[in-house]
């Protein structure tokens, strides 16, 4: 059996990369403000700063695109995305919105407010964001062994069920607007969560009248685990293991830029009649009408294309696979990495990179700064800058972890591309004596990452 895990494709059109160089990326990161979210493509060589929307599309979703039906209402492309999603997913309401956030900002503004609050495995920064601007409160609750970054535990992406039932007793079951299982969880490393934890959670949440939400985003990735690491699923298939979770949920919500294999688009997904409507008015003056909601036809072709294909078994073997070979090759060459390695992603702890480097001086992102001029890989920072608050007297309040991720798009680069991410962890691994690492001179009051500024700091 060949041990080389070949790409199941071929390349039938390329896009050419701007090869620059070490002085020009310092110049380009300076004007950037240092933070990589603003640097321009054109001067980025390998970009993992996300898996969202930068997936290559197949030549059947192209094809699917030129099929488009861009009736204002009641698109043939309406009628084939709405068939997919529902037998996939079981549920009976789908709600079509331009990214996954809009469907969080329309569930969530609704089940929100004031003296609520939303419990979650762990939140993405978009999910909290929309969270807490409708007065709410964001809870996490990860799973113990997803701080042992050492370990081999294979669900790291559990919601921690012990934590949970001591937020519901404090808070009231009625006050906890629902709780959200992100599979696989993003924010905790890309760990996959087993389905023995959702079941689990599923039973506790009907006993106590409490919404369960599926983040699902990465379904098919978090499918993929479960048939190879949970016993009793090797004999099912990944679309019947994605099916059996989506049965534990009351909604879910998906942004299709993930495992969908699309650029743009996503979905929200309830059974409850009354909670449709109500979702539905909010789409159609936000969004659009009901069946298009924010989509063209074109869109919807080819998110019912792909989500098809993402279960496909050789598409997966590879995927995991190739995100498997990138983070064992950096581990192995004593990069501090988060283990085992994810689906779409590999975190590499940041703290311990540069272990002299203070939380409040962020060094995630100066290994991302130092990423991007070393061999102009962009990639994404996400501890204190990304999460970490201020106390009433303006000081830092830490993320639980300092974690720099990589993020692969889907059928985009190659293995030579990610031998290349290789050779520049080898470079800045020999200068790993960094002193200082950022201030931050700029930043909004909500989702600071996409748009802070920083500095280097000197003796900040």
């Amino acid at each position: 059996m060949q041990k080389t895990i070949i790409e199941p494709f071929r390349i039938k059109m390329v896009e050419p990369i701007s090869m620059t160089t070490t002085s020009q990326r310092r110049k380009f990161l300076e004007d950037a403000h240092y933070n990589p979210f603003l640097l321009h493509s054109d001067q980025v060589i390998i970009d993992l700063l996300t898996d969202s929307g930068t997936s290559a599309m197949s030549a059947n979703q192209w094809g699917g695109i030129m099929r488009g039906d861009e009736s204002y209402a009641g698109a043939k492309s309406w009628e084939r995305f709405n068939s997919v999603i529902s037998h996939i997913t079981g549920f009976k309401h789908i709600l079509p919105t331009h990214q996954g956030r809009a469907a969080e900002r329309i569930l969530y503004t609704h089940l929100g407010g004031k003296g609520k609050i939303f419990i979650s495995n762990t939140h993405f920064d978009t999910t909290r964001a929309n969270i807490e601007y409708t007065g709410a409160k964001a809870f996490d609750c990860p799973h113990p062994e997803s701080d042992n970054h050492d370990s081999d535990y294979p669900f790291k992406g559990d919601i921690d069920m012990e934590t949970v039932k001591e937020l519901v007793d404090e808070w009231g079951s009625e006050n906890v607007s629902a709780i959200i299982l992100t599979v696989t969880n993003n924010s905790g490393g890309g760990q996959p969560v087993s389905m023995h934890n959702a079941r689990e959670l599923s039973a506790f949440c009907r006993e106590k009248g409490i919404y369960m939400v599926l983040d699902c985003c990465r379904i098919a990735e978090n499918s993929y685990f479960i048939k190879h690491k949970e016993p009793g699923f090797e004999k099912k298939t990944y679309k019947q293991i994605a099916s059996e979770m989506f049965s534990l949920a009351d909604a879910a919500v998906m942004s299709a830029k993930k495992d969908a294999l699309v650029n743009m688009g996503g979905f929200l997904a309830v059974n409850d009649e009354t909670l449709a409507r109500e979702c539905t008015n909010v789409l159609i003056i936000s969004e659009g009408y009901a069946t298009y909601g924010g989509l063209s036809g074109r869109d919807m072709e080819a998110i019912a294309i792909g989500f098809e294909e993402v279960f496909r078994e050789d598409y997966l073997h590879y995927r995991i696979k190739s995100t498997t070979y990138v983070g064992e090759k950096l581990n192995e060459m004593g990069v501090p990495v988060l283990m085992p390695i994810g689906g779409h992603a590999v975190y590499v702890d940041a703290k311990k990179f540069y272990p002299v480097i203070p939380v409040d001086q962020y060094p995630g992102q100066r290994l991302a700064c130092d990423l991007y001029i070393a061999g102009g890989i962009r990639s994404c920072e996400i501890g204190s800058v990304m999460f970490g608050k201020y106390d009433k007297k303006g000081k830092l309040i830490p993320a639980r972890q300092e974690l720099v991720r990589l993020a692969i798009p889907r059928r985009v680069y190659t293995q030579s591309h990610m031998d290349y991410v290789i050779e520049t962890f080898e470079m800045l691994m020999e200068h790993r004596n960094k002193q200082f690492g950022f201030k931050i001179t700029y930043e909004p009051p909500f989702l600071r990452h996409f748009t802070a500024h920083f500095s280097p700091c000197g003796n900040c």
